[in-house]
């Protein structure tokens, strides 16, 4: 008793989405650092520009791969 059944699809990157999530990171980050330095809280703008930096090398990863041909 055997079902038929078609072999499942292979599994895809999720590229474009981290790819929008990161540049969303990029801006959310950005305009939070700037608004926590405007509010005299300089450690929280570190951290929030630290995390831009982060989100910014994840974009240029992505954008990579995606040039390079990965699916996503």
């Amino acid at each position: 008793m055997s079902d038929y059944l078609p072999p499942p699809a292979p599994p895809r990157s999720a590229l474009t989405l981290r790819l929008w999530l990161a540049g969303f990171g990029v801006v959310f980050n950005g305009v939070a650092a700037v608004l926590a330095a405007r509010a005299d809280l300089l450690w929280l703008a570190i951290l929030l520009g630290v995390l831009v930096v982060v989100c910014l090398v994840d974009f240029a990863w992505v954008v990579h791969r995606k040039r390079r041909g990965d699916p996503g």
